[in-house]
């Protein structure tokens, strides 16, 4: 891991030993339950991070998971927390493109996601391979972004420039009709606005040790990168205004 990590919203997470996911670790665990993950389930979860989900599942359900992710600082990461949590037997980081995945077809029960197909233009076909590496009867389920009614460009403007947010977001609608373009069936759908108790439940993937360390880097960074500096102070001018229209929803499809 480098000293100084490139100044990007990905990048920075790496660096500091965090995935930021919307609706924090209360909807992850929401999400866990609509995708009917039971003991020894074989999990792929796509767009990893630092590994805290895929330990988790690992530790309180008992699955063999894969954890793949596009950026080589994320395993690195992902790998260090499997060694303190002890669960090096029960999951394996990959460096993965999501958008071609290097599994076999209908290798896994489920298939996990959150906030990654938001930041590919092609979700179609990203959505398209998460429905091809799973089981018939298995399940994909995706925490992603969603536009709660039409945005105004300054909010468009706001919410690529804070989150790295290229791409086109789709409504609630949009993602429903892109599972079940993709095969899937019976596909359900969950929606919310942001909410900031909901938000601090983040805090609840993490222990202690590991906040101190997040901690620790974010504020030795500040210290010592003025481009750091002028990208945080970049977020904090972020209205408020931008949450009437962004939100994210959880969406699950069987195959």
């Amino acid at each position: 891991m480098k000293n100084t990590p490139e100044i990007s919203y990905f990048e920075l997470q790496a660096y500091m030993g965090t995935t930021k996911h919307m609706g924090g670790f209360e909807t992850t665990k929401e999400l866990i339950e609509l995708c009917h993950i039971e003991k020894n389930a074989h999990v792929l979860e796509v767009g990893c991070g630092v590994g805290a989900t895929a330990c988790y599942l690992a530790k309180a359900y008992g699955c063999n998971v894969v954890g793949a992710d596009l950026r080589e600082s994320m395993v690195a990461r992902a790998n260090e927390r499997a060694q303190r949590e002890g669960v090096e037997d029960k999951v394996e980081f990959r460096v993965a493109d999501a958008q071609e995945l290097p599994f076999d077809d209908a290798l896994f029960d489920v298939v996990f996601c959150e906030s990654v197909a938001t930041f590919i233009e092609d979700k179609q076909g990203v959505i398209g391979e998460y429905a091809r590496v799973v089981k018939p009867g298995g399940h994909v389920g995706v925490n992603e972004e969603i536009w709660l009614k039409p945005p105004p460009a300054e909010v468009i403007a706001h919410a690529k420039r804070a989150w790295a947010i290229e791409s086109d977001l789709p409504t609630a609608d949009g993602w429903r009709r892109l599972l079940e373009g993709a095969g899937l069936r019976d596909v359900a759908a969950q929606t919310y606005r942001v909410d900031a108790r909901r938000e601090s439940t983040q805090i609840m993937r993490y222990g202690f040790k590991d906040m101190w360390r997040m901690f620790s880097r974010t504020l030795s960074l500040f210290f010592k990168s003025s481009d750091f500096r002028a990208y945080m102070n970049g977020q904090r001018r972020l209205p408020m205004s931008v949450f009437e229209y962004l939100g994210y929803g959880l969406f699950v499809g069987t195959r």
